[in-house]
């Protein structure tokens, strides 16, 4: 074993090794923690970690109760474009090459060569960042599709869902805000209808505004979209694309059943329309929950996700995924809006998934915002709401105010006692319109003493 190499790390390794070579099959389980930890002679929690490891890589999976069992899936490898995709003939593929770099020499690039970046400063400031693969940090821009040893774990977390996504179906962006952007500005075009959740994601509205789009809201149920509502306005609008969240939704905490999910994909598929989905809680979300994407197979449905809702709201890290065609456009308008995303940023995501960090933090969140979920449920309950039925986990519930109580001055003496509310009608596509009274809550401050407080004097 090298000096530098944990005992995890061998573990892994030889684990690793062990089932490249055929020691198990998909489906075998592996010895449990105990009997593994002795046949290594490490400790325990040593095992544990190993074998936490290697479910984050996917070569494992963790069963309840049971074990650990080998679920390694092989997916296809992407195939090398054909030699005049590179070519630089014009600004994409000029831009394009720059980022993928598939010529060795290089008159043509618009940066200084990543070997003069090596006794900068910068360099040295990185001396300590680990490196997921073989690949060194070289201060480029990265790859026009991101990072790839991150796209491809992505291909396998998402198999988990059941969803299959093709090599080149996938691409890496700056959050799911930047993929909604990306999809808004390539397949619409001022004038175009569409519809989206109401109550429903707010930025988007912005975004689609922006674009001179025409927002039709279709009404949110808590099992998902209304299928008569979308039904009617599908026939009488003729929508390019429906826009929705399927799970922990925003703002109403909802989840699509699976009935709904089958009836909304027949819909789109008769009037021709695109779906995308919207599902940037998926992590703390059990992977077998209903996905337009895992029912369409990424036919007619575009897959958002991000990991900025997981880790942190400043570290931009997202993806759509779809069919290769789309994507393909897509990542040319990528190269045109903001040339890449950030390698750096890809990698230390990476890092954090193969070495079981995320793995463990996403178990420590799903169980900090199960335990939020139901006390806020209990305790808004209990000053007078009425909240939406949210099975959860979720980020969030949608509570009805009373008759007597007006939305926006319930905010602002809210805001006078230093509490901030989000009213219900910011989440309306139509804020013209009249719509019942609602607030959206965040479970993570659900339970608070002086949101409790103000609400039972305020309702």
């Amino acid at each position: 074993m090298k000096r530098t190499e944990t005992l995890v790390e061998a573990i892994v390794a030889k684990v690793s090794a062990g089932l490249a070579k055929g020691a198990y099959k998909v489906g075998d389980r592996l010895p449990s923690v105990r009997r593994a930890a002795e046949d290594y002679g490490v400790s325990k929690n040593t095992m544990a970690e190993a074998y936490d490891r290697l479910v984050a890589q996917g070569l494992l999976e963790a069963r309840a109760g049971s074990g650990f069992y080998v679920s390694h899936l092989e997916l296809p490898s992407p195939t090398e474009p054909p030699p005049h995709v590179a070519t630089a003939v014009d600004l994409v593929s000029l831009l394009r090459e720059q980022l993928d770099r598939r010529y060795e020499v290089r008159p043509g690039d618009g940066r200084p060569p990543a070997s003069w970046m090596e006794g900068s400063e910068l360099r040295r400031h990185f001396a300590s960042f680990k490196a997921a693969g073989p690949d060194s940090v070289d201060f480029g821009y990265g790859s026009s599709r991101g990072y790839e040893p991150l796209r491809e774990r992505l291909r396998l977390m998402l198999l988990d869902r059941s969803i299959s996504v093709a090599p080149d179906g996938l691409l890496l962006t700056n959050g799911a805000n930047h993929a909604l952007d990306l999809i808004v500005r390539h397949l619409l075009e001022a004038g175009d209808t569409v519809l989206v959740d109401d109550p429903g994601y707010y930025p988007l509205f912005g975004k689609l505004t922006l674009a001179k789009v025409r927002i039709v809201g279709v009404k949110r149920n808590p099992d998902g979209p209304d299928l008569d509502d979308l039904a009617a306005k599908l026939a009488l609008h003729r929508p390019k694309i429906f826009f929705t969240q399927s799970q922990a939704h925003n703002p109403t905490g909802g989840s699509l059943s699976p009935p709904v999910a089958f009836g909304l994909l027949q819909a789109a598929e008769r009037w021709g329309t695109l779906v995308v989905e919207n599902d940037t809680f998926a992590d703390i979300l059990p992977p077998t929950l209903p996905r337009l994407a895992a029912l369409d197979q990424l036919n007619r449905v575009l897959y958002v996700g991000t990991f900025s809702k997981t880790l942190s709201a400043s570290l931009r890290c997202g993806f759509v995924a779809g069919h290769p065609d789309v994507v393909s456009a897509l990542a040319n308008l990528k190269i045109l809006t903001t040339v890449a995303t950030s390698d750096f940023v890809e990698r230390f995501v990476f890092n954090l998934i193969q070495g079981g960090q995320y793995l463990r933090h996403i178990r420590r969140l799903r169980a900090r915002v199960e335990a939020a979920h139901r006390a806020a449920i209990g305790d808004l309950e209990s000053v007078g709401l009425r909240l939406r039925p949210s099975k959860g986990p979720s980020f969030y519930l949608w509570a009805d105010l009373p008759d007597h109580v007006d939305e926006l001055e319930l905010c602002r003496r809210a805001a006078d006692a230093s509490i901030f509310l989000a009213p219900g009608s910011v989440f309306r596509p139509d804020r013209g319109e009249a719509h019942p009274a609602a607030i959206r809550f965040n479970v993570a401050y659900g339970s608070d003493p002086r949101l409790l407080d103000f609400l039972a004097g305020a309702l």
